[in-house]
């Protein structure tokens, strides 16, 4: 099985995808992790790309995150199951407050080491707008078009909850 989880910031794409990867014991890859090393620097280029193409040689997979430049048309085509987490931006932003005090200055399980939770200007901007762009929702449409058989669309928690109750049966 592979799986592949994508969505907004903020929209409970990590806990989703850890959820998945230990019920069916598979592997997990967060692309936060691949994209960040000590500090929020991020990794060079061609060492995330390498991780993430080694990473997709396996037989199973669960791979939480968007991030383009990494086998972005490979991970799609590949995954048997792609969860689109859609929450509106005010949701996605009350969900990263709630985050932020829960791991405020620590690290998050989903994150790479030494890079400890914190919230700025820029992060809240792009939770309520530049990662909302009209080229990030035309991305999400285009996925569910292209793989409209393998899609799963979650726009709320009660839809999230029931991916959680359905796969616990």
């Amino acid at each position: 099985m592979k799986i592949a989880v994508m969505g907004y910031s903020g929209s409970g794409k990590s806990t989703l995808a850890s959820f998945f990867a230990k019920k069916e014991e598979l592997p997990l890859l967060h692309l936060d992790q691949v994209n960040f090393v000590d500090n929020w620097q991020e990794r060079e280029g061609a060492a995330s790309k390498e991780i993430v193409e080694q990473f997709l040689t396996q037989k199973n997979w669960v791979i939480d995150g968007n991030y383009r430049r990494f086998s972005h048309d490979q991970r799609l085509a590949d995954a048997d199951k792609i969860y689109l987490l859609l929450f509106s931006r005010w949701r996605c932003l009350m969900r990263v407050l709630k985050r932020t005090m829960i791991y405020f200055r620590k690290n998050r399980p989903d994150m790479a080491a030494n890079c400890p939770e914190r919230l700025d200007g820029d992060f809240l901007l792009w939770i309520l707008y530049y990662g909302r762009s009209k080229e990030k929702q035309a991305s999400f449409q285009k996925i569910n078009e292209q793989y409209a058989d393998k899609v799963v669309i979650i726009r709320n928690q009660k839809q999230l909850d029931k991916v959680y109750q359905q796969q616990k049966t």
